[in-house]
């Protein structure tokens, strides 16, 4: 599966060695105990590169619920957001990345941010990518279904456009 990055221009590793690239790397791998490790040293639980991405953003995109637990228990805030807007939550929404939807939610994450490039939202994301469990969660957490991005699609239009029938008709 295709994983949501943020592909803006201008975002790439910016940092050198030693600097904030380190403890977003860290959290993109899931390494827990040296992340922690590092941001004990005196680095910001919230730090961002270039593009205002913190770790919190890269564990949820890429799927590590044990280090985004630990973030967010270190105090990592849930609601922060990048340069297009994209929350935690919307990264590890559109990547079907469910028990860190959840434990973003938990955390006190909106659910129904909206980033700026298309206007669309997590249940958006995990809708036209056909997560049904996302979609599920998310709805039960009360995301909007009638939010709809800059073309006036809805979650249950990509669905459909996307093929993912099951979860249209959770929609």
């Amino acid at each position: 599966a295709l994983l949501l990055t943020l592909g803006l221009a201008g975002c790439g590793p910016a940092d050198s060695p030693g600097s904030t690239r380190d403890v977003h790397t860290l959290a993109e791998r899931g390494e827990t105990a040296p992340l922690l490790a590092a941001l004990a040293t005196g680095d910001s639980v919230d730090r961002r590169d270039a593009c205002y991405r913190t770790p919190l953003m890269f564990a949820a995109q890429f799927g590590h619920a044990d280090t985004v637990r630990d973030l967010l228990a270190a105090g990592a805030r849930p609601n922060l957001h990048e340069k297009g807007y994209y929350t935690a939550l919307m990264l590890a929404a559109g990547n079907g990345h469910t028990e860190v939807v959840r434990l973003l939610a938990e955390a006190g994450a909106s659910v129904d941010e909206v980033e700026i490039t298309h206007r669309w939202t997590a249940l958006i994301w995990a809708s036209k990518r056909g997560h049904q469990e996302t979609v599920e969660l998310l709805l039960g957490l009360g995301a909007d279904r009638s939010a709809r991005d800059d073309q006036g699609w809805t979650a249950r239009d990509w669905a459909l456009a996307q093929g993912h029938e099951a979860v249209a008709a959770l929609l």
